[in-house]
């Protein structure tokens, strides 16, 4: 229960932090890079170096940095079914996630 507590006080914290940052920022379309994905990459992270040591936290690491990719990979794939192939939301949806699932555990496997 402590670990939930921690995370939950510490990442809000951290989260805040990054929101007032977004705040600061110009253009917004930039800042709201910082709203919640990195503060809370960032608070995961620490809290599994001090708990698990840097093996487990490498291995989360490389997690985040192959989810990321794959995430790219869907995103620009996304863009162009539905503005090329005039697909709809739900079929580009239902068709995308197997492509995040192969992007992104075929490059954990590659660096993992």
């Amino acid at each position: 229960m402590t670990d939930y507590a921690v995370r939950f006080f510490v990442g809000g914290a951290v989260v805040s932090i990054f929101a007032l940052l977004g705040d600061v920022l110009r253009p917004k379309s930039f800042a709201g890079l910082f709203g919640a994905v990195p503060s809370v990459a960032l608070v995961s992270l620490a809290l599994a170096i001090f708990r698990h040591g840097p093996d487990y936290v490498s291995t989360l690491a490389a997690s985040m940095m192959a989810g990321a990719t794959a995430l790219l990979v869907l995103s620009f794939v996304t863009c162009r079914l539905l503005k090329r192939a005039g697909l709809s939301v739900l079929s580009v949806t239902l068709l995308g996630f197997p492509l995040w699932l192969v992007v992104a555990f075929g490059l954990y496997g590659m660096v993992g």
